[in-house]
């Protein structure tokens, strides 16, 4: 019997890993709201995206049992839903993958929140295990354009075996062995695309753009070896490359959290305007809270921190940005 691959989560990102994996293999999609999952299963669409004839919608999470690759792909928020699925299964000798860029709180921890690996190994014995992380909006991916992602795991089998059940003509995986590194890569960027969703709506052009990406980066890096991270992986597709491309496209829903807050609209406004979840948002908080307590600089984190959280103008955020005193380029290598 050849495997299968189970698909937890029937949105943009879930939809569009499920086809890509449907190239090369059977796949089950459990679609978890019982609405999304009939209007799946009667016009074979979901999330906006025509689904590949090798993937099947499923409305219960014991039609994935017996898949022997399983792909996490619901936001952060939704974990404590998916416990219970998890746990069912994870003592058997089958592979997780999760592509969730957000962090899960954790009052006992050294930070007050740990990663979604570790969340997942705190919660299951799942051995296998492993995530998915860079450059990869669903847009783009359904529409077929060229695109990469990093699986980042600690163990062999994961690094071996799923590459292959990935890669396309049009979608190319690379390996990364620092996993919580490559995790806290997707972590960081949301909170910048936040600042460059604001910046690109205020029409303040590429050179403001430019500078922003590369401040990010700088704190990116500062944030990440903070946390346990290791350098190579916030230079690489993960890191670079994924921030570049959500702080350049109003297809990530963290750059369109931030053009939204640049209109003047509250966050009321933007809870109801968009269907999906902007990590970025939750994560601004933990992350700014974290470096206050133990004074890490974080000047970009702590304006996005003051807009969604204290109500500051944007262009008052981006002003006081501005006025930083800064003499080094690049400290960290």
């Amino acid at each position: 019997m050849s495997p299968t691959a189970g698909v937890i989560g029937g949105g943009s990102f879930g939809t569009a890993i499920a086809n890509l994996l449907a190239e090369n293999l059977p796949v089950r999609l459990y679609i978890r709201n019982p609405e999304a999952y009939l209007a799946a299963q009667q016009s074979r669409r979901s999330a906006g995206q025509a689904l590949h004839p090798k993937v099947s919608p499923c409305a219960h999470p014991e039609d994935l049992h017996d898949c022997t690759y399983w792909f996490l792909m619901v936001p952060s928020q939704a974990l404590d839903e998916v416990w219970p699925i998890m746990q069912a299964v994870s003592g058997e000798d089958k592979v997780l993958v999760h592509g969730i860029k957000g962090l899960y709180p954790l009052a006992d921890s050294p930070f007050g929140f740990v990663t979604v690996s570790e969340a997942i190994q705190v919660k299951s014995a799942w051995k296998h295990m492993g995530c998915l992380a860079g450059p990869n909006l669903a847009r783009e991916i359904a529409l077929g354009k060229p695109a990469a992602t990093v699986v980042a795991s600690l163990d062999d089998r994961v690094l071996h075996e799923i590459p292959p059940l990935l890669k396309s003509s049009r979608f190319q995986v690379l390996l990364g062995h620092d996993l919580r590194g490559i995790e806290l890569c997707g972590v960081l960027k949301n909170i910048m695309a936040i600042a460059a969703g604001a910046l690109h709506q205020l029409e303040l052009g590429e050179n403001a753009k430019a500078l922003l990406i590369n401040r990010a980066m700088v704190e990116m890096v500062h944030l990440g070896l903070h946390l346990g991270g290791k350098l190579p992986g916030f230079l690489g597709v993960a890191g670079l490359g994924d921030l570049i491309a959500t702080c350049s496209s109003p297809s990530s829903r963290n750059f369109t959290v931030g053009a939204f807050l640049a209109q003047g609209k509250t966050m009321a406004d933007i809870g109801r305007l968009m269907e999906e979840t902007a990590e970025g948002i939750a994560t601004t908080q933990r992350v700014y809270q974290l470096a206050e307590e133990r004074g890490w600089k974080a000047p970009i984190t702590k304006m996005v921190y003051k807009v969604l959280y204290e109500d500051l103008p944007v262009e008052t955020a981006l002003q006081r940005l501005m006025k930083l005193p800064l003499s080094t380029d690049v400290d960290f290598v």
